[in-house]
């Protein structure tokens, strides 16, 4: 018999609803941070992460049995689990980020390199624009961004949490990269800084 640290999450989830704790453990420890991360990212707020990641598990022990593994990865429903909560709080909680429409307009230099000693101040200034950015995008593409490329799930993976073809998942993308551009461009830009984009949202993740 194989430790249960060596077994999948399917396999956990089925010791879990029998009433193993240790699989519970085993579970949380194994998905809880992206769970956590992906709400915070969503939602900007550590709170709203924190109790939207204990919803989850909540669900889990409550509701596990719901879960289909010829429809997805646990961990896919889980995320889907999460994105139904923090939808939830955007919708109830008007302490939450708000929806911003796709005109509006930030910038700041994209750079993300290595900091030099006297460059901690301008890369904090950075990240916390970048993190801006991503919160100010519609949700529709602000939880591809998260998921594709904080997240860095696969078009298949978003499309399972998001209940969308891929074709959908590959033009949000399409579409939040445009506006995320234009909002991480500085003014004065004129060359393509497309990748520096992208890899300058993935360096807060």
């Amino acid at each position: 018999m194989k430790p249960k640290s060596d077994l999948t999450d399917s396999e956990l989830l089925r010791l879990m609803l029998s009433g193993d704790e240790d699989a519970l453990s085993l579970l949380y420890r194994r998905r809880q941070g992206p769970i956590y991360r992906f709400a915070l990212q969503m939602s900007g707020s550590q709170q709203v992460a924190e109790d939207v990641t204990q919803d989850v598990f909540i669900f889990l022990m409550k509701d596990g049995h719901v879960f289909d593994p010829t429809k997805g990865s646990l961990s896919s429903f889980l995320f889907g689990v999460a994105r139904n909560y923090v939808l939830r709080r955007f919708r109830g909680d008007q302490s939450t980020v708000p929806f911003a429409d796709d005109d509006d307009d930030q910038s700041f230099d994209p750079t993300c390199g290595e900091p030099g000693p006297l460059d901690d101040l301008t890369r904090a200034e950075t990240i916390e624009n970048v993190r801006r950015a991503v919160l100010s995008l519609p949700e529709r593409y602000r939880e591809v961004v998260v998921l594709c490329e904080l997240q860095e799930l696969s078009y298949v993976e978003t499309a399972e949490i998001l209940g969308c073809a891929i074709g959908t998942v590959r033009s949000r993308l399409h579409r939040a990269r445009a506006l995320l551009l234009t909002k991480l461009r500085p003014a004065q830009e004129s060359v393509d800084t497309s990748s520096a984009a992208v890899e300058t949202v993935r360096c807060f993740a």
